[in-house]
């Protein structure tokens, strides 16, 4: 039984009345505008729910990842990290929409639908019962699809949030499905159990379970953006509020993740799949196309989307040998964190970039060095982050998951070779993320230094301590993953 004062209770308590309080408050003030009223509201309670998190962690109270429970939620490290890291983002797409909302009218219910979304993101980490999974799964995706669409002037949001929508409704729609058929195997829609069943299963009844693991792969396939489920991904984000894009890149997908470890890698250990490989072919097509796809786009929100979903295949790559290798999942949540640092910050770059020179095609960026040089340097820096350009601190997320691709090669003989396939592909990364330095710092030598917004420059100075602090003491991070991660192997799943 859950207490009264466990996280993600006190989250919803928090993050709930605030967002539900925000549209009220407007109708009671009759305002139209006031946008950094409501924005300190949202940024005060983000930056109280981080606290208690963080509270929580350092007073030993965080029970370790517990996978199965009794009840719908529970209060575990697991839940706790991927919560602190949705967090971070949501506080990132707040501070970042500072400005950027002094355009566009309603900004109450913008900052409401930010704070109610990160409700859903966080109980799907929290999740341990199917049906708890889902309603939070929609909770998330509703407000963003109206996030999305939220410029409806604009025939380019429009257009982005009815992809979204449309991709999310028959997502959404497959994790039902896949839920009904492990209900009707097990009787029971909690994890734990649906898993314990499916690990005695009468082998008549196994293509039905192998169905049912595979439509929750393309359900949380999709919010991953994992290949074949990416094609939304690229048109929603150039699309959407450029803040909004810093929610769906480094957060959304993280609730994906969350989703995919609790339920698909332990479901497939306690059905003895070898799927690994399978999730390995994913993992290299995912990070292959993504790349590809990325260094052919002049749009740069375009081309941050192709990098997201070639980060998923990285991350993918420790998912698939998390069953022979303690490090896999390690790797996986290392990279996941950093990834929503890193996206986010690139992304509220870009938010300040269109804020103050309403331009996002590359060759634009011409000079962006002198001319906008705190937001270049916070761009540049997350860029060569994503990329695991060392000291930084995405450089040794991306060592632990193609070590760990390494460790499980005494298992599996081709698990090197997606340790061979993430360096290649991380090195042809550089070759866009190069590019889009060289216009900032080495064209454009006439160009004038502007006011950058305050709010970016804040969160650029964040993301800077952060990548180059943990990149050169990664130490404490590595600590909190280590405590954070769920122990998954063969040897040692009932």
């Amino acid at each position: 039984m859950l207490e009264i004062t466990s996280t993600p209770l006190i989250l919803i308590a928090i993050l709930g009345t605030v967002g539900v309080l925000l549209p009220i408050i407007s109708i009671a003030r009759k305002e139209k505008g006031s946008n950094s009223f409501y924005a300190v509201i949202a940024f005060a309670a983000l930056i109280v729910s981080i606290a208690y998190v963080g509270y929580e962690f350092i007073n030993e109270n965080v029970a370790a990842s517990a996978l199965f429970s009794d009840d719908v939620i529970v209060d575990d490290a697991f839940g706790g990290f991927f919560a602190i890291a949705m967090l971070i983002v949501a506080l990132f797409t707040t501070v970042g929409s500072f400005n950027y909302m002094r355009k566009h009218n309603s900004p109450a219910v913008y900052y409401s639908l930010i704070l109610l979304a990160t409700i859903g993101m966080i109980l799907v980490a929290y999740s341990t019962d199917l049906v708890m999974l889902f309603v939070a799964w929609e909770l998330m995706s509703i407000p963003t699809y109206i996030l999305v669409g939220y410029m409806k002037k604009n025939p380019s949001s429009n257009e982005a949030a009815l992809k979204y929508f449309l991709f999310g409704a028959l997502s959404s729609a497959i994790i039902v499905y896949g839920i009904a058929i492990s209900y009707g195997l097990t009787g029971s829609t909690n994890i734990g159990e649906v898993i314990e069943g499916y690990s005695t299963l009468d082998p008549s009844l196994l293509p039905l379970a192998l169905l049912s693991v595979g439509m929750f792969i393309a359900g949380f396939g999709f919010k991953m953006g994992l290949v074949p489920f990416h094609q939304w991904l690229p048109d929603t984000y150039e699309g959407a509020p450029s803040p909004v894009t810093a929610l769906l890149a480094a957060a959304t997908k993280k609730a994906g993740f969350a989703a995919a470890i609790r339920i698909i890698i332990l479901g497939m250990v306690a059905l003895n799949l070898d799927w690994t490989l399978a999730l390995g072919i994913i993992a290299v097509m995912t990070m292959t196309i993504g790349n590809v796809a990325a260094i052919m786009q002049k749009n740069l929100s375009r081309m941050l989307a192709y990098s997201s979903i070639a980060h998923a295949g990285y991350i993918l790559i420790g998912l698939a040998v998390a069953p022979y290798s303690s490090l896999g999942l390690q790797g996986s949540l290392y990279q996941i964190f950093n990834h929503a640092v890193m996206k986010g910050a690139a992304f509220i770059a870009i938010a300040g970039i269109v804020t103050t020179l309403a331009v996002t095609h590359i060759d634009k960026l011409k000079g962006l060095g002198r001319r906008m040089p705190i937001t270049a340097l916070g761009m540049v820096i997350s860029l060569f982050a994503l990329a695991g350009v060392p000291p930084l601190s995405g450089f040794w997320s991306k060592l632990m998951l193609f070590g760990s691709a390494l460790d499980a090669s005494t298992a599996l003989w081709w698990a090197p070779w997606l340790a061979i396939a993430g360096v290649l592909n991380s090195a042809l990364s550089l070759a866009y993320y190069g590019w889009i330095t060289r216009k900032m710092y080495f064209e454009g030598e006439t160009e004038k230094r502007v006011s950058e917004p305050k709010s970016i420059v804040a969160v650029m100075i964040f993301s800077i301590i952060f990548l180059v602090g943990f990149g050169v003491y990664p130490e404490p991070l590595i600590k909190f993953v280590e405590f954070a991660t769920p122990v998954v192997s063969l040897g040692l799943m009932p």
